[in-house]
């Protein structure tokens, strides 16, 4: 999981629930500073929520980028059904399209963060016109790599037997990416990382759990995508394999970025850093990325 290193809220953000055709979605909404060039939709990953994308909303909003970050259907502040049949592929992405439609912005930019970048793609595909770009951030269209596609199957046969404090426990003590609170804030990030997992459905955890470990290849589906792609993690990311991310982003022609000295979270680790190459991609001519931008929000095909 991703771990905020603060819980300080950025100038101009906002913490309200974010009305949509498919329910209320808690968001932190940052105004930019300035005249808006655009906006963001960022979703975040397995076990995580809103809050990973803290670093990013200041650097995002400050170069003139209205940036809202969404916990989704079941995850922390967000309300969710008890059934994993509600957390299927469609399910998830269908949110996210209504989520860019409810910000009345236009086409936003989409960015997904590891599991998030699965439901990114399903609703970039599901409804091209709605985005201005995708971006999948240490999220690869390939599995997901041996000792990650292990640990989810552990953690879901957890929390069938267990109670979901004792899986929390296990988890602090299994976790191995090496992004523990290093601040003043410490006991406060703790707290709140307890308070995250406890209030995440466990129908939520089980069904994207059983997402992460699809074989399904989404290589294609990203080649098809008439948007502009970027791929972007860190040098030392281990989810999934920086090789196979590489080759995805080669055969797909999607815009690269690989942040030194990052790994599995570089909106954590390296926020101002990645903001930047995440500008630098926005503001690319569109003769220099794969396709114009499609104008109007209009739903395509419907993915598994």
């Amino acid at each position: 999981m991703s771990k905020p290193r603060s819980l300080a809220l950025p100038p101009r953000t906002r913490a309200h629930r974010l009305v949509t055709a498919r329910g209320a979605f808690a968001v932190l909404d940052t105004a930019p500073a300035g005249d808006r060039r655009g906006t963001v939709l960022l979703l975040p990953g397995y076990t995580g929520s809103k809050e990973d994308f803290l670093g990013l909303l200041g650097p995002l909003s400050e170069a003139g980028y209205r940036t809202v970050a969404v916990d989704g259907r079941g995850q922390h502040e967000t309300p969710g059904p008890r059934g994993r049949a509600g957390y299927r592929r469609r399910a998830l992405a269908l949110d996210a399209v209504a989520q860019a439609a409810a910000l009345g912005d236009g086409p936003v930019h989409l960015l997904g963060h590891s599991f998030g970048g699965l439901v990114a793609r399903a609703a970039a595909s599901l409804a091209p016109r709605a985005f201005r770009s995708l971006t999948l951030l240490s999220s690869g269209p390939g599995r997901v790599a041996r000792p990650q596609r292990i640990r989810v199957r552990v953690l879901r046969a957890a929390l069938a037997l267990l109670p979901k404090e004792r899986v929390w426990q296990a988890m602090c003590w299994l976790d191995s990416r090496g992004e523990e609170p290093d601040t003043d804030d410490a006991p406060q990030l703790a707290g709140f990382l307890r308070r995250r997992w406890m209030r995440t459905r466990i129908a939520q955890l089980s069904g994207t759990g059983r997402l992460l470990l699809s074989r399904q290849d989404g290589t294609a589906q990203l080649t098809a995508l008439r948007m502009p792609l970027h791929m972007a993690y860190g040098a030392d990311e281990m989810v999934w394999s920086t090789a196979d991310l590489a080759a995805a982003a080669a055969r797909t022609g999607a815009h690269h970025t690989v942040v030194a000295g990052a790994g599995h979270s570089p909106n954590v680790s390296h926020p101002r850093e990645l903001a930047d190459r995440l500008i630098e991609f926005w503001e690319r001519p569109a003769s220099e990325l794969r396709l114009e931008v499609l104008p109007e929000a209009v739903p395509q095909g419907t993915p598994e």
